[in-house]
């Protein structure tokens, strides 16, 4: 069981951009799902986060700018990032819940995937 972060990218202020979070392997639930980001020289933050039933909360830098969501139906979570700061330049990582089974035993994991660098720069 894997968790793979994509479509972090260089983009100008006032862009957008939109990360998918992919888990892969024989999982038979993803609980909570999240993104971090960790800018350099920083600790590692929430950004966002959402449940199953697809309740979501965030950041109050993502509020209104960042949008979470998710496709259990393919075990992919992804974040709609709009109107884009320098700020937000950070190596973005997600993080899920997951429960699948190993030799017929439930295994409860908690998830990293390997982080994706978005970077907001002219």
């Amino acid at each position: 069981v894997q968790l793979q972060a994509s479509g972090g990218g260089l983009v100008q202020p006032g862009g957008s951009l939109r990360l998918s979070c992919a888990a892969s392997g024989s999982i038979s639930r993803i609980d909570m799902m999240r993104w971090y980001r960790q800018a350099p020289g920083k600790q590692r933050e929430l950004v966002a986060a959402i449940a199953s039933g697809g309740s979501a909360d965030y950041a109050d830098s993502a509020k209104g700018r960042f949008t979470i969501s998710r496709d259990n139906a393919k075990n992919t979570m992804y974040l709609q990032m709009n109107n884009l700061k320098p700020e937000d330049t950070a190596v973005y990582y997600c993080n899920a819940e997951i429960l699948y089974y190993s030799d017929d035993a439930p295994v409860a994991l908690n998830a990293w995937g390997q982080g994706t660098l978005v970077t907001v720069s002219s």
